[in-house]
């Protein structure tokens, strides 16, 4: 017992060092790949030709009645203008969850499956090559990526933590562990889920919802 305090009096001021340092440079590095990743992509497109035309029929049924020209730029200027928010670290939440509806429809139309018959051939799709079965390693490994930007914002180093600052706000008000804390996190789960899963993505937003308005009977009002 005598050992476990003596590591914990060395832990807790580390792990409280640690926590202060994260506030910092991990939500930076995570902001600045996707900044590279999505740029490229943007840019790309806006220096290439446009092949949407091709794969019309593969977006989300919303999309199809686009032309092939307004839906390139959207995405073209999506992920430029996006990419540069998320570097910034301005409005990042918004500008995450921008991403990820962008990266959502990219891989329902080109990286998605055309079909599979279980779950464990969906996930041989589950890979960066395309051998019949989708690619979507890399979209999905990236809408991840961006969920703790939409959770917990772009840190310190930000923009928006500067402005909050300027303004006298704090970008990191206590945290309210409530119903309506859970029921935002699935509404942000239920969004991207509804071109792949639309039935589950429906039932998830319909808890989310649920605990959205029964917040005030089912958590203790202090």
């Amino acid at each position: 017992m005598k050992l476990i305090r003596i590591i914990n009096r060395v832990w807790q001021p580390l792990k409280s060092r640690l926590n202060s340092a994260g506030q910092w440079l991990p939500p930076f590095f995570l902001r600045a790949i996707l900044f590279w990743e999505f740029y490229e992509a943007g840019v790309g497109k806006l220096n290439g030709d446009n092949w949407f035309g091709a794969i019309q029929q593969n977006f989300p049924p919303v999309f199809r009645s686009l032309h092939p020209d307004t839906l390139w730029l959207m995405a073209a200027w999506g992920e430029v203008v996006f990419a540069v928010l998320l570097l910034l670290g301005l409005f990042t939440r918004f500008a995450a969850m921008a991403m990820i509806v962008i990266t959502a429809v990219a891989l329902y139309a080109v990286h998605w499956p055309e079909s599979y018959d279980s779950l464990s051939q969906l996930w041989q799709g589950y890979a960066i090559s395309n051998d019949g079965y989708g690619n979507f390693k890399l979209p999905l490994i990236f809408m991840v990526m961006l969920l703790p930007l939409v959770f917990s914002g772009g840190g310190k180093l930000s923009l928006d933590y500067l402005l909050n600052y300027l303004i006298g706000c704090d970008e990191r008000p206590p945290q309210q562990s409530d119903f309506i804390s859970k029921g935002l996190a699935l509404l942000i789960l239920a969004v991207p889920l509804v071109f792949f899963f639309p039935v589950l993505s429906t039932l998830i937003a319909a808890i989310g919802f649920l605990l959205l308005i029964g917040n005030h009977w089912i958590t203790p009002q202090g």
